[in-house]
C-alpha cells in the first residue's frame, strides 16, 4: 500500500463533526475489551471476520490491508489490534502509528493518539504527516500556537500539500488574524484548487466555531475568491455569511478588495434576504405566526 501521506487526515476532520461536539470529550471510555465486544454486536461482523488473515503468518502488507478494511468499516478497536500485529510483521513503523494515532482518535482517546504520533516523528523527524496530526491533536484543545508550529513544521517538509495550509489556516482564524489566515487558505487553494469542495467545504469550522465566528468565517473566504476572481463562489459565501447574521455591507464598505461591488445590486439583495431570512427564523424561535395573506381581489 502507498504511504498516505495526505488523505489520513481527512478522516480526523470528519470525525471531528461526530465526536466532538460540546460533550465529546466527556463521555465514558470502554475499556478495549468492552468496546471490541460491543462492536462484534454489529451484524456484518461475521461476514468482516471470515475474511481477515491470520495474524501470525500473514505479511504485513495484509495485516495493514485488513487494519484499513476494519477502519473503514467502523470496527476501530479490531483495526487497532490488526496495525499492531502488522508492526509486529516487520510493516513501516511511521505510517503504522499515524494510522493507529488517527483510530485512537476517532476512538476519543485522544492522549494515546497523541502519543502514537509522537513516536511517529520520533522515529522520523521528517513525517510531515505526524507533525500535522500533532497539530490537529493541538487544535482540538484550544492550543492554536503549538498547533500552528506543527502544522508549519508539517508544511516545510511537505510543501505540496493542500491540507496542511488550510489546518494552519483554521488555526490562525481561531486566533482571529485573519489576514494571515486568508494567506493559508490562499496557498492551500493554489495547491489544490478543489479543496474545500471535497473536504466538505466548511468541515470542521462549521461544527467547532460559534455562530458569529461561522458568519466570520464565510465572510473572509469570500474575500479569498473575490482576490482570486471567483465570483459565483464569493457570492455564495457573501450569502452564507449574511444569513448567518454577518454585517457584510459595513464590512465591505472599509474593504478594498470589494470596492467595485459596494453598490452592486446582487449584493443589496444578499442583504435584503439576509435580513428576512433572520426576521423569519427570529419570529418562529418566538413562536409567532404570520400574518394571514390579504384577501385576493375579485376582478
Amino acid at each position: 500500500m502507498g504511504q498516505p501521506a495526505r488523505s489520513s487526515l481527512t478522516p480526523i476532520l470528519f470525525a471531528i463533526l461526530l465526536l466532538f461536539s460540546a460533550n465529546g470529550f466527556a463521555q465514558k471510555t470502554l475499556s478495549h475489551e468492552e468496546a471490541r465486544a460491543l462492536d462484534h454486536q454489529n451484524p456484518i461482523w461475521e461476514s468482516i471476520r471470515s475474511h481477515l488473515p491470520d495474524p501470525v503468518s500473514a505479511s504485513a502488507a495484509k495485516l495493514e490491508s485488513a487494519a484499513d478494511i476494519l477502519r473503514a468499516r467502523r470496527f476501530l478497536e479490531d483495526a487497532m489490534d490488526f496495525y499492531g500485529f502488522a508492526l509486529e510483521r516487520g510493516g513501516e513503523p511511521v505510517r503504522l502509528l499515524n494510522k493507529m494515532g488517527v483510530t485512537q482518535m476517532e476512538l476519543r482517546n485522544m492522549v494515546a493518539a497523541r502519543g502514537y504520533f509522537q513516536r511517529a516523528v520520533k522515529i522520523n523527524k521528517k513525517s510531515s504527516e505526524g507533525w500535522n496530526n500533532l497539530g490537529v491533536i493541538e487544535y482540538l484543545h484550544g492550543q492554536y500556537d503549538r498547533a500552528i508550529g506543527y502544522y508549519k513544521r508539517a508544511s516545510k517538509l511537505d510543501k505540496t500539500s493542500a491540507t496542511y495550509h488550510s489546518n494552519m489556516g483554521t488555526a490562525l482564524f481561531e486566533k482571529k488574524d485573519f489576514s494571515r489566515a486568508r494567506k493559508e487558505y490562499d496557498i492551500a487553494l493554489k495547491l489544490d484548487p478543489e479543496m474545500l469542495q471535497h473536504h466538505g467545504t466548511l468541515g470542521v469550522t462549521t461544527r467547532m466555531l460559534s455562530p458569529e465566528d461561522h458568519a466570520r468565517y464565510c465572510f473572509e473566504l469570500a474575500r479569498l475568491y473575490a482576490q482570486r476572481g471567483d465570483e459565483p463562489t464569493m457570492m455564495h459565501y457573501l450569502t452564507t455569511a449574511s444569513e448567518a447574521g454577518f454585517d457584510i455591507m459595513s464590512a465591505m464598505n472599509t474593504d478594498s478588495v470589494f470596492a467595485e461591488y459596494r453598490k452592486d445590486p446582487r449584493i443589496l439583495l444578499i442583504v435584503k434576504n439576509g435580513k428576512e431570512l433572520r426576521s423569519k427564523a427570529t419570529n418562529i424561535a418566538e413562536g409567532a405566526t404570520p400574518p394571514p395573506p390579504l384577501p385576493s381581489e375579485k376582478h
